[in-house]
């Protein structure tokens, strides 16, 4: 049985009035950066015969009847500027938005007649992200590091990356991958780093990517560092440059072990520490020896020593030749002595011989 032609009518009334009212939005989906500028493009159609009377955008509504218009909001109506008109296009553009942003929007527009009302729907759904730089918090020198830039949603503008390295751009890396890689990491490598978009304001928070390395340059400083004396201290203290530092040192003289820390202290150093030392820097990233430093200790005391055992020496030589000639005098003396009383008898028994030949 045909229905009724009242009934054809009206289904055919509200087929011609649905086909004419609607809303068209470009994006429905829209991911956008912290800080920058979002259009949401749309066109509108209604039916002829109906003239518009007011056109603007809301978000979240519950009552499409009582949808608020965003251009009277306090916190839209500086940043909110309509580009459309009162025809077909229904182009906004909100600027500097932030995380408080992220909403459904929706075109509504309004007739001379009372039926002649409509609301867009499903609307824009907006997100707003900001980027963050995902990295290694340390990778070791000589090795390969990729940073990513990420957002958290998919940028709908075409995104083209940039990378900072302590607020210094890195030039090279202007392209629209997310990534940084970094190879063959050296130590100046590491840094805050911090990525955006060209043409963007916004940069993300800074990432410190930390490079270990071994211990490199290991040297002994002592101190004093000149003249060492007998009996005064020294200090030797084992430098190097690594990262992290080294906690671990160990002291050498010649090839033996004789202690351990940064600093090597001798309290009264003599003649026997004279010698050669060397320190070896320990990480876990690896070792390395310094080159051996020579200590000459001054003998003061000695030098003393010497002199007293020399000036005794040459007194007791001294008087020892005083005696020897002492001696020699006395036996000289001696034998002169004994000498005149042999030649005294001698004396006499010629002259007695010679007088009793005279006779």
């Amino acid at each position: 049985m045909a229905p009724p032609l009242p009934l054809i009518f009206l289904l055919m009334i509200h087929r011609v009035s649905s086909s004419d009212w609607g809303v068209n939005y470009s994006h429905l989906y829209i991911c956008a950066l912290k800080n920058s500028s979002v259009i949401m493009s749309c066109n509108y159609t209604y039916p002829t015969g109906y003239k518009i009377e007011k056109v603007f955008w809301t978000k979240n509504p519950v009552n499409c009847e009582n949808s608020p218009d965003l251009s009277e909001d306090p916190e839209y109506s500086q940043r909110l500027q309509y580009l459309g008109d009162k025809q077909q296009n229904c182009t906004i553009r909100l600027s500097h938005v932030t995380q408080k942003d992220s909403h459904m929007y929706y075109f509504r527009f309004t007739t001379d007649k009372p039926d002649g009302k409509w609301t867009g729907k499903p609307g824009v759904n907006l997100t707003v992200t900001d980027l963050q730089v995902e990295a290694p918090e340390r990778v070791t020198e000589g090795q390969n590091v990729s940073l990513t830039c990420k957002s958290s949603c998919a940028l709908t503008d075409r995104a083209t990356f940039i990378w900072y390295r302590n607020s210094q751009p890195l030039t090279e890396r202007r392209d629209r991958n997310n990534q940084l890689l970094l190879q063959s990491v050296r130590r100046e490598d590491a840094g805050r780093y911090r990525c955006a978009l060209q043409e963007h304001t916004y940069i993300s928070p800074a990432v410190y990517l930390s490079v270990t390395y071994p211990p490199k340059h290991t040297f002994v400083a002592v101190s004093p560092c000149c003249e060492l004396v007998e009996g005064n201290s020294v200090n030797l203290s084992c430098n190097s440059d690594s990262y992290p530092p080294a906690l671990n040192f160990s002291w050498f003289k010649g090839g033996t072990f004789v202690g351990s820390g940064r600093i090597y202290s001798i309290s009264k150093i003599s003649s026997n520490h004279s010698g050669e030392y060397k320190c070896k820097s320990i990480t876990e990233h690896g070792e390395k020896y310094s080159d051996a430093v020579t200590l000459n200790v001054t003998c003061v005391g000695c030098l003393v020593k010497l002199y007293t055992t020399g000036v005794v020496c040459g007194a007791a030589v001294v008087i020892m030749m005083v005696l020897i000639w002492v001696k020699k005098r006395k036996d000289t003396q001696e034998s002169q002595m004994n000498q005149s009383k042999l030649q005294a008898p001698v004396g006499n028994l010629t002259e007695s011989v010679y007088e009793n030949l005279m006779v």
